[in-house]
């Protein structure tokens, strides 16, 4: 599978919350914004360290860590954005509901995006 960067998105800095990805113009509702290779890595590599936090589970003993801007997104339980793994080693990020300009784009990181199951951080909505 061929990768390219997306011209639906780009990422800024959020006040109070670091960084985030954004709709560059408006994203139809189904509208795949990315798809991104996926780098998958033993959990012990970086179990301890910051990147761990930007990983997603991938499978006994490994994180996959997300290319692209595939690691940036933020969680919300009112999520206008999902994640679904596309091929082994690749993810893609769809619109699930029409996108405004400048809006952030979020993803549920229990990957329903109707899952309400505790992400183990407070979420700011």
């Amino acid at each position: 599978m061929a990768f390219q960067q997306s011209d639906w998105i780009e990422v800024k800095k959020i006040a109070g919350k670091g960084r985030g990805v954004f709709a560059r113009r408006d994203i139809p509702e189904g509208t795949v914004v990315e798809r991104v290779p996926m780098l998958i890595v033993p959990i012990v590599e970086i179990d301890d360290t910051f990147l761990a936090d930007y990983c997603f589970e991938w499978g006994k003993g490994t994180y996959g860590l997300a290319l692209g801007y595939g690691s940036l997104y933020n969680h919300s339980y009112q999520p206008n954005a999902q994640y679904l793994d596309v091929g082994q080693q690749s993810k893609a990020y769809s619109a699930i509901r029409d996108i405004r300009e400048g809006e952030e784009i979020t993803i549920n990181y229990n990957a329903d995006p109707d899952n309400k199951t505790d992400v183990g951080f407070p979420v700011l909505e």
